[in-house]
């Protein structure tokens, strides 16, 4: 591998590594992590150029992993080896692979966003817990959403478990991020629908036409959708919910949702 070995745990390069865990200093420095094989994989396959690979062998064997470092070394990488106490140092994962990468951060505006014939889109508003705003990416792209739009996020697209928990759909997703009230003014100038989710709509999911140009939009966690996108929503729809529980977790509902937007748009009709 020719690569510099590091083993001191106060390296600058380590302590830098453990600070870009942060939204400050990932802004500041305008990079983020990229750790694990398949998302390192996923990113060079989708063209993101990681400047940086740290490499803990004692982690891996086989030739895989030898593969995947030559080819981020092609793309412009410079490759360090970590011993394992070094890599222990600066994985987040509970069960690290070996491989950790630092790659720019990127913007896309709307109009950057693709075309779909007819648009399905997926807008999420305030979500607050990385792991569901990366598994809400992943339920995007299973079903074959065009673009997703992250309206007045208040965790980053960046952050290590959203990378995470998309498994590098991150990478291949278009993804936006902006402020609801551009996003509506947005939809509404492209005649693309939006029907949101709330559990205080009277119509269900199911009973509702969700073919042709469709947004669905998505609130967080904690508060629901703002009243901005509830007034603002050409429908509301409801999942029903037969037990105690009044609500699902934002994530599945957006993958209940999708999937029946998939299923209507599939029929011939």
């Amino acid at each position: 591998m020719g690569a510099e070995r590091i083993t001191s745990l106060q390296n600058p390069r380590l302590k830098q590594l453990v600070k870009l865990r942060d939204r400050g200093a990932r802004d500041a420095a305008g990079q983020f992590l990229i750790e694990g094989y398949r998302e390192v994989k996923r990113a060079l396959a989708a063209g993101v150029k990681p400047g940086e690979l740290y490499c803990g062998p004692d982690w891996f064997l086989g030739e895989n992993e030898a593969a995947l470092i030559a080819e981020a070394q092609e793309a412009g990488a410079v490759v360090f080896e970590l011993s394992k106490d070094a890599f222990a140092k600066v994985s987040y994962r509970d069960r690290p692979d070996g491989l950790l990468a630092v790659a720019p951060q990127w913007r896309r505006t709307l109009e950057d966003l693709p075309r779909g014939n007819p648009p399905l889109l997926l807008v999420v508003e305030a979500i607050e817990k990385p792991g569901n705003l990366g598994t809400l990416l992943r339920s995007a792209d299973a079903a074959g959403v065009d673009a997703v739009i992250v309206c007045d996020p208040v965790t980053d697209i960046f952050n290590p478990n959203v990378v995470r928990s998309s498994t590098g759909v991150l990478f291949s997703m278009p993804v936006v991020v902006a402020a609801g009230a551009e996003v509506q003014a947005w939809l509404r100038a492209r005649g693309v629908r939006t029907v949101a989710t709330t559990p205080a709509a009277t119509t269900l999911y199911t009973e509702t036409d969700l073919r042709g140009p469709l947004a669905l939009v998505m609130g967080s966690e904690q508060y629901g959708l703002s009243e901005s996108w509830l007034k603002g929503c050409d429908q509301l729809v409801r999942i029903p919910m037969a037990g105690q529980a009044d609500s699902l977790n934002v994530a599945m509902a957006a993958i209940i949702t999708l999937f029946e937007a998939v299923r209507q748009r599939s029929r011939r009709c």
